[in-house]
């Protein structure tokens, strides 16, 4: 099946986003604009904005964006093809045939799920016979409820070698064996995986069944048993129970992963239906970027035990590669031989919720463990220490993340092992990309809910310079869209036209200067854009005409400056807040401790105003 960028367009051209998100979510008109309360994160005051003429929805709160279909996929839990199809048949637009080979596998596919929806019936039916009588005392003694039973769809596969595949017959020996459902060994006759096992349907996004879990009553080993992979499941890009626990998530803006299904179970009766876990695998690359998509801080709750930290860690290293900014991984650790299906039955869902309410971070994960890996009584253990947290930090590809990490390990480092040289609180440098310049006030972040900067007064001279090195230099929007979404700008020219680069981006995959202007000039933007590109007082790097054979050096040198005129602009609302705040401390309680902090922050000031006064004197680039 080829779906062509033309086609595509056309789709999302023929559906009306904001009738499509209405449907779900209370939508209001804002002049050429709608706008609604975020449906991703909790919050009282709209900053989700839905722009019918661009096919784009953006949230200034917690940054989602796309267009129709990353809401199908996104906010509906679809898979991609699954989203294209629903608002094809809306459009009354006819999906691109496949070619014979993929027809005959999505043919393949959909048989394969009616074949897993009749295991599941069968399942059911077994369960609630008599010779389902010890999966159904087991599930009583576990406390799981009638109403959990249904919902959660728990059945029972006898313990007979023939049953299932007898049951089945009429979807063919060959089905059922793709399915996972019987087993093939040669010479020998096909028998039935499943056999004396509680059986648990996993089921996709979309609520359809695509494998079993099977659990033993009684002794015997495994434990628990899974599906095999199957055209339909592949146990290290699936979750259970994503597709209740996406809608949940929605609204707690929040996301817990177990070790198994049954944890996730007794969890969501207990209240906390936003559970997911893996199967019967350690937390792999794919589900962490899944689970990415619905939050950016999930929380992964192990048990306390040597097992289970373990598989924290396990998760905690396969994460640090593809970190990305403002996501992460946070973790909570259960008492000492419990799980969370033991802890919520000892001790009540309120003393679940009180763990995952005070997590600890990725950072703090990975540094206990690795300081309690062995006793650091000697120079060359701690040395060896040191050396393990390195080597964790070269495995972080994004470099500003992997740079924070290391400058976070060797204070800690320094902390555990040297004399302490401050007492006081640590706090964050900020390192410019292209020059040596320190402060100690990058670190502070805007004071009310909305998470925006409003950048005004002189500062604007600066924005002004942002806006026309993006300009110049479109391919770095995408670079800083977290940034660049969370300035407010007091002129609403300039406002106007950041929101303009900030959506023809997200529609863009590739830019360039040429083709950008073309599209400016369909808006009321395109002049104020053009003057920017004119302005002779803009000196930064950034905003400099190159030409085409200038060396990448030079370019390089531009986008390193423009990324720190970013960093430096947005830093100066938190600065501000945190230096009023010093003062009135000052004011009400005058003591060493808040003079020298009311101290600190003005010097920190007068470093930031002799920062400014740099960057908008750069005289060369070589």
């Amino acid at each position: 099946m080829t779906l062509t960028p033309q086609w595509l367009d056309e789709l999302r051209s023929r559906t009306t986003l904001s009738t499509l998100i209405g449907r779900t979510v209370k939508v209001q008109k804002a002049g050429r604009e709608f706008k609604a309360c975020c449906p991703f994160h909790n919050e009282k005051t709209p900053s989700f904005t839905i722009n019918d003429e661009k096919g784009f929805y953006h949230c200034f709160g917690c940054g989602a964006h796309g267009d129709a279909i990353r809401w199908m996929t996104d906010q509906r839990g679809l898979g991609f093809m699954d989203a294209v199809k629903d608002l094809a048949a809306e459009a009354q637009m006819e999906v691109p045939a496949p070619d014979p080979r993929a027809a005959k596998r999505q043919e393949q596919r959909a048989t394969l799920h009616d074949v897993m929806a009749a295991a599941q019936d069968w399942f059911v039916k077994n369960f609630n016979s008599i010779e389902g009588a010890p999966a159904r005392e087991y599930l009583k003694n576990r406390g799981i409820s009638e109403k959990t039973i249904r919902e959660f769809g728990f059945g029972f596969a006898p313990n007979s070698r023939g049953k299932l595949k007898d049951a089945l017959s009429e979807h063919g020996m060959d089905l059922l064996i793709e399915g996972g459902l019987l087993i093939k060994v040669d010479g020998k006759e096909p028998y039935d995986r499943f056999r004396g096992r509680l059986m648990i349907p996993i089921r996709d996004p979309r609520g359809r069944v695509i494998a079993f879990g099977g659990r033993i009553l009684g002794d015997g080993e495994p434990k628990y048993l899974n599906s095999p992979d199957t055209p339909l499941f592949d146990k290290g890009r699936t979750l259970y129970n994503l597709d209740k626990a996406s809608p949940a998530s929605r609204q707690t803006g929040r996301i817990l992963v177990v070790e198994g299904y049954m944890d996730a179970i007794a969890l969501a009766q207990a209240g906390f239906e936003d559970v997911v876990a893996p199967l019967g695998t350690a937390l792999t690359e794919h589900q962490i970027e899944r689970i990415w998509k619905m939050v950016e801080a999930p929380i992964l709750c192990f048990d306390g035990d040597n097992a289970g930290q373990k598989a924290a860690m396990r998760a905690a290293l396969r994460a640090l590669p593809i970190l990305k900014p403002a996501h992460t991984l946070n973790f909570i650790s259960m008492p000492a031989g419990q799980d969370p299906d033991d802890l919520i039955r000892s001790d009540g869902p309120q003393a679940f919720a009180a763990l995952i309410n005070n997590p600890q971070m990725l950072g703090d994960k990975i540094w206990q463990v690795e300081y309690e890996a062995e006793p650091l009584r000697t120079p060359e253990s701690k040395a060896g220490l040191k050396k393990r947290v390195a080597d964790h930090v070269r495995d972080i590809e994004n470099q500003d993340i992997a740079q924070h990490y290391r400058q976070d390990f060797q204070e800690r480092y320094q902390q555990a092992f040297f004399a302490k040289r401050d007492s006081g609180p640590r706090r964050r440098e900020f390192q410019g990309n292209s020059r040596n310049f320190k402060s100690n006030f990058v670190s502070y972040t805007p004071m009310d809910d909305t998470k925006s900067y409003l950048i005004e007064g002189y500062d604007l001279q600066i924005a002004k310079g942002i806006l026309g090195g993006l300009i110049r230099h479109p391919s770095q929007i995408s670079r800083h869209f977290e940034e660049l979404t969370a300035i407010k700008l007091a002129d609403s020219q300039l406002q106007t036209l950041l929101s303009e680069l900030i959506g023809i981006a997200l529609s863009k995959e590739t830019l360039d200067l040429p083709g950008l202007l073309t599209i400016l000039e369909q808006t009321d933007c395109y002049n104020v854009a053009k003057g920017l590109l004119r302005a002779d007082a803009l000196n930064f790097t950034f905003n400099r005409k190159l030409p085409d054979d200038t060396p990448s050096e030079t370019l390089e040198r531009a986008h390193q400056d423009l990324a720190e005129a970013i960093k430096v602009v947005t830093a100066r609302p938190g600065l501000e807040a945190a230096l009023a705040e010093a003062t009135r401390r000052v004011q009400d309680d005058l003591t060493e401790e808040s003079y020298a902090e009311q101290q600190r922050l003005r010097q920190a000031k007068q470093e930031f105003h002799e920062r400014l006064v740099e960057l908008t004197q750069i005289d060369d680039v070589a």
